[in-house]
């Protein structure tokens, strides 16, 4: 049984991809997409970065390949699909929770107030 702890902090690219995830599955084109429209182009995940994120996380077993597939006509059959797990969403679900309790520490440390002003 996995645990969240050993797994945060995560890496932003496997925060990201577990957030999209989340959603619902993707395949990678769609993580990449998605991954730069939430970060607001902060985050632009390459191909590479993308695979080896991928691959680290199904090692892991916090992601899977999954069966799932859109209609035909609206798909590739090139394209490999992924999908959270369970213990993807605990860990993800803990990563969350991490950076909510720095928030608050920044928060109360008054380094978000120029921020917040805005």
């Amino acid at each position: 049984m996995i645990t969240p702890q050993g797994y945060t902090p995560l890496r932003p690219v496997e925060f990201q991809i577990l957030l999209v995830l989340a959603g619902g599955d993707a395949h990678g084109y769609a993580i990449i997409r998605e991954t730069e429209a939430r970060t607001g182009g902060e985050l632009k995940l390459e191909p590479g970065t993308l695979y080896r994120a991928l691959q680290r996380l199904t090692q892991e077993g916090l992601i899977r390949e999954s069966n799932r597939r859109p209609v035909p006509e609206m798909d590739d059959q090139r394209r490999r699909y992924f999908a959270i797990t369970a213990a993807g969403r605990k860990v993800a679900a803990a990563e969350a929770r991490r950076m909510a309790r720095l928030v608050e520490e920044a928060r109360a440390s008054d380094l978000l107030g120029e921020l917040e002003a805005r």
